[in-house]
C-alpha cells in the first residue's frame, strides 16, 4: 500500500533542518505534503521565516501549505465575553485559597493536529466520514534526541509517526549547525505569542523586542481576568508565577546569564 508523507512543519529550528535536510536529498524520500498549522498568533518573525522558507523549497519542487482552524487569540477573547466554548492554552491557575495549579491544554489538539489533519483529510479527497485507511499516512515529527521524551506513537490507525532526526541521531545544536553549514539562517522559536510554556526568557525577548506583541499577550490575560471562562474556577494566568503579566519581575539585569530551556512544549506540533 502506497503511503502519504505529511512534513507537519512548526517552523522552528528543528522541523526547518528536517524540511531543508530533505529537499537536500539526505533521506530516502521526500515529503508529499507539507504543512504548517498557523494557530493565528504567531510571531511576525515567525511567519516572515515561513513565508522565505516557502520560497526556499519551492525550488527544489516542493511546497509548504497553511492549515488552520482559527484564530486562538481572537477565539479566546470570544470565548471570555461570550462565555463560549474554546479549546485552552496551558494556563496557570490561582484558587480562591491561594493554592496554585496549571490546566490540560486543548490547543495543540485543536489548532495544530487536528488542523493538520483536516488538511490531509482534504488533499486525499475524502468525503466527510470517509474513513482514512490504516497506516496510510506517515507523518514527519521534527524532534530531536535531546528531547526524546516527547516521541510518542499515533493514536490514530491511519497514520504512522517518523522522527527523521532521531534517526539521523541529530539534537538540535546538530540541527543549528546543518543549517549554518549549507548557508541557511537560524529560524526563531515557534510558539504563540501569549504561551504560558513561555520561560522568562521568551518573555522577556517579546517584550524587549515586539513591544506590540507583549501587548497583545498583556490584553489577552486583561480580558481572561474581567470575563473569565467558562467553567474555569479560579482566575488563570500567562506566567507561572500567577501574578499579571505585566507586573512579572522577568529579572532583566540577570537573564544573559542562565537559560531555563523551553521544554514543556505542545507535544511535538508546536515550536520545532
Amino acid at each position: 500500500m502506497e503511503q502519504l508523507n505529511v512534513l507537519s512543519l512548526g517552523a522552528g529550528v528543528q522541523s526547518t533542518t528536517m524540511l531543508l535536510m530533505a529537499c537536500h536529498g539526505e533521506f530516502e524520500t521526500k515529503p508529499d505534503l507539507v504543512i504548517f498549522a498557523d494557530t493565528g498568533w504567531e510571531p511576525k518573525k515567525v511567519y516572515n521565516h515561513v513565508q522565505w522558507l516557502k520560497k526556499t523549497v519551492s525550488q527544489f519542487g516542493v511546497e509548504i501549505i497553511t492549515a488552520s482552524n482559527g484564530n486562538i487569540r481572537t477565539d479566546t477573547l470570544r470565548a471570555a465575553q461570550w462565555k463560549t466554548r474554546t479549546a485552552n492554552m496551558p494556563y496557570y491557575v490561582q484558587q480562591a485559597d491561594g493554592s496554585k495549579g496549571i490546566i490540560p491544554r486543548g490547543c495543540s489538539d485543536e489548532y495544530k493536529i487536528d488542523a493538520i489533519y483536516k488538511a490531509v483529510r482534504s488533499h486525499l479527497g475524502l468525503r466527510p466520514r470517509q474513513r482514512m485507511k490504516p497506516q496510510s499516512v506517515v507523518k514527519w515529527l521534527g524532534i530531536s534526541t535531546d528531547e526524546v521524551e516527547r516521541m510518542k506513537t499515533s493514536r490514530n490507525k491511519w497514520e504512522v509517526l517518523w522522527y527523521p532526526l532521531i534517526e539521523k541521531r541529530m539534537n538540535r545544536l546538530d540541527c543549528m549547525n546543518w543549517l549554518e553549514r549549507n548557508g541557511y539562517p537560524i529560524p526563531p522559536k515557534s510558539a504563540c505569542i501569549g504561551c504560558p510554556f513561555h520561560n522568562d526568557r521568551a518573555w522577556l525577548e517579546i517584550k524587549r523586542h515586539s513591544p506590540e506583541e507583549w501587548q497583545e499577550a498583556v490584553d489577552l490575560e486583561k480580558a481572561l481576568h474581567e470575563y473569565g471562562l467558562r467553567q474555569m474556577r479560579g482566575k488563570v494566568y500567562l506566567h507561572k508565577s500567577c501574578r499579571p503579566l505585566e507586573e512579572v519581575d522577568l529579572n532583566e539585569n540577570q537573564m544573559d546569564l542562565f537559560d531555563d530551556d523551553f521544554i514543556n512544549e505542545c507535544s511535538g506540533h508546536c515550536a520545532l
